[in-house]
């Protein structure tokens, strides 16, 4: 007996359908698998996808958000959304992705002066003694995108266990970059504190000691402390070891001089420091 193929009434057939928003078949086919844009109907004996008039509207929006590059997740919490709630998700993530390009904007600056040969000392370089010195930190490797959460989060469980068993705290917080961190490398990072007086390690906490020895620094503004650029300040610190004929003697780090909400944006913040011979 044939199959009867008929259009249900009121429905459209998945062809006429992607002519109708511009969305190909297998791009309906994935939007259905993930819960996107599920047919209004699905014939059990053909596998056959309906769908109504009334869908077309979402199916052109979620066309138009693609071309905007949203992410499916994104997409699925804009039709989810009611109103100017759906204004908002599109209104924020449009910002993120401002800020991205801004960001990529001055990473491009970057690039062309390296490849100009441009790289200059942007910062007041200044050379300072370090003492031998108790840190007690907690490492850990992550991606770029993860960083402040990382700093912020094992930070606080130092300065919680410091307070807690009565440990003296003896300078500024570090945060020591032993590898390359970025979206690519999930460099380790070591968040300490130096203390004095006994001190015993906790969960994945340790103590060590770091020899006494000299570093350049640049100290910069908090509005500064964000990523690109903050690596103005790196390139000011390496152009100023080449210069004086100095080599790295250690992992660079940034010194965090006072409690990050305490801070105005103009404000100075941090010191990026590299150990030196």
């Amino acid at each position: 007996m044939p199959t009867d193929t008929a259009t249900p009434t009121g429905l459209m057939t998945i062809g006429a359908f992607s002519q109708a928003t511009r969305l190909s078949l297998k791009a309906l086919r994935l939007y259905d698998q993930l819960g996107l844009l599920p047919p209004a109907r699905v014939d059990e004996a053909t596998g056959y996808r309906y769908y109504a008039p009334e869908q077309v509207e979402a199916a052109r929006l979620v066309f138009l958000l693609r071309q905007l590059e949203m992410p499916l997740q994104k997409i699925a919490a804009v039709l989810g959304a009611r109103g100017g709630d759906a204004v908002r998700v599109v209104h924020d993530y449009w910002l993120g992705v401002e800020r991205d390009v801004g960001v990529r904007r001055q990473l491009l600056a970057r690039v062309m002066a390296r490849l100009r040969e441009e790289v200059e000392v942007m910062h007041e370089v200044k050379v300072r003694e370090v003492p031998e010195r108790k840190l007690l930190g907690i490492e850990e490797r992550t991606l770029a995108d993860r960083l402040p959460e990382v700093i912020g989060a094992n930070g606080d469980a130092i300065f919680r266990h410091a307070r807690a068993m009565g440990v003296r705290l003896d300078g500024p917080m570090l945060v020591v970059y032993h590898g390359a961190v970025s979206m690519d490398a999930d460099g380790p990072v070591e968040v300490c504190v130096p203390v004095s007086g006994p001190v015993e390690p906790f969960g994945k906490a340790r103590v060590r000691l770091e020899p006494a020895g000299r570093e350049a620094y640049a100290r910069i503004r908090k509005r500064d402390v964000v990523f690109p650029k903050i690596l103005e300040a790196y390139d000011s610190v390496e152009a100023w070891l080449r210069e004086n004929g100095k080599r790295p003697a250690g992992p660079p780090r940034e010194v965090y001089l006072a409690p990050w909400d305490e801070l105005g944006d103009d404000d100075p913040a941090c010191d990026v420091a590299f150990p030196f011979a």
